[in-house]
C-alpha cells in the first residue's frame, strides 16, 4: 500500500476533499483530509466517513491511519 493509493481512494468516497497523506513503510499512514462534507459533524463521524471510503484496506493492508479532519475554516485557523 502507498500514500498516492490511500489519497486517490479517500478523494474518489469525498470528491470535494483535499487530501494529503504520507507514510514511509507501507503500513502505518498519516492523513490531513479537509472537506465541506464534514461540516456541522463531530470527529468520531468525520473519521468514519473517512474509513468508509477505504472499505475492508483498513485494519489490513492499512494498519493504521491517523487522521486529521477539517472543514475549509478550520483548516485556515491551523497554524
Amino acid at each position: 500500500m502507498d500514500s498516492q493509493t490511500i489519497e486517490q481512494m479517500i478523494r474518489a468516497g469525498l470528491p470535494d476533499a483535499d487530501v494529503t497523506v504520507s507514510g514511509d513503510d507501507g503500513v502505518h499512514f498519516e492523513a490531513v483530509v479537509t472537506s465541506d462534507s464534514f461540516a456541522g459533524k463531530p470527529t468520531l463521524q468525520r473519521h468514519r466517513m473517512v474509513y468508509a471510503t477505504l472499505g475492508s484496506l483498513m485494519g489490513n493492508e492499512i494498519h493504521a491511519l491517523a487522521l486529521r479532519t477539517e472543514t475549509p475554516p478550520e483548516s485556515d485557523t491551523q497554524p
